[in-house]
């Protein structure tokens, strides 16, 4: 997370804290799959991708981002018989795919402006 001025990042670093306990407890419940609480999730992780991720930390949180969806969404398949991880590791890929793209997009745009 960034670590400039304490407000600019705090939205964001909420956002983070509260998307990822709300994808182990709905995910755990099974409730990951509603569609508000996929709204909420998209949400959260738009805001991480804008507010949470600045300079220096884009490579690192784009390869742990992209190790995180590849992981999740493999062991959905490898763990679909333990509904709760399951239901976890789908709450967490509706956090952590459009935080990653909305990252990977603001990179693209700063590279072409080289």
């Amino acid at each position: 997370m960034a670590k400039g001025k304490r407000g600019d990042n705090m939205m964001g670093g909420w956002a983070f804290l509260i998307g990822v306990v709300l994808a182990i407890i709905l995910g755990f419940v099974g409730l990951q799959n509603q569609p508000l609480w996929l709204w909420v999730f998209v949400v959260l992780g738009l805001i991480i991708g804008l507010l949470n991720v600045t300079g220096n930390e884009v490579q690192p949180f784009l390869m742990a981002g992209i190790v995180l969806i590849i992981a999740s969404a493999l062991g959905q398949d490898v763990l679909s018989s333990v509904s709760q991880l399951n239901g976890m590791l789908e709450a967490l890929l509706a956090i952590f795919v459009p935080a990653v793209v909305i990252v990977a997009i603001r990179h693209v745009f700063s590279l072409a402006r080289r």
